[in-house]
């Protein structure tokens, strides 16, 4: 699959993957689906999900490591600056052949253009919050909370291939 069409399949799962209410308890589902998802791939992977600032649900699987919270930290703050996926920006900045640090002047150590960060989107006010994935191969975060918002949105969604 080229770029192009990575870039066009994430900037669709972002338009279509939008909730018209969030909350605790929705945080609490979809947050205990993706880590069902883990857990089916036998990842070892932290999960968080934020909304304004707040972390409504934090989780590990079996074979976490601590290094993974501040892969999300770096790819939430990198999903809340843009708007846009974590996965999304990288496929982006390779495209153009660019990196965070030269085109954006962002910090590697704050910023991460890698898979695994989501915008929380609520229809018609925009990004609220981030879902953040850390512990796969980036491809495989990203898909894995692609899969759960699918699920839990109950909408088809293209998926990467």
């Amino acid at each position: 699959m080229s770029l192009e069409q990575d870039i066009e399949q994430i900037a669709e799962q972002e338009r279509v993957l939008q909730f018209e209410r969030f909350d605790a308890d929705v945080a609490w589902e979809l947050g205990r689906r993706i880590r069902g998802l883990l857990m089916e791939r036998d990842a070892g992977a932290t999960v968080e999900i934020q909304m304004a600032g707040q972390v409504l649900f934090f989780a590990t699987t079996r074979g976490a490591v601590p290094g993974q919270t501040d892969w999300i930290r770096r790819k939430r703050n990198t999903v809340m600056r843009f708007h846009r996926s974590s996965y999304g920006v990288r496929q982006m900045l390779e495209l153009e052949g660019q990196t965070l640090e030269g085109k954006h002047s962002l910090s590697l150590a704050d910023y991460a253009a890698h898979g695994g960060g989501f915008p929380l989107t609520l229809r018609g006010s925009g990004c609220v919050g981030s879902i953040g994935v850390s512990g796969l191969p980036q491809r495989e975060d990203h898909g894995v909370v692609v899969e759960a918002l699918a699920r839990q949105l109950g909408v088809d969604v293209v998926r990467l291939g």
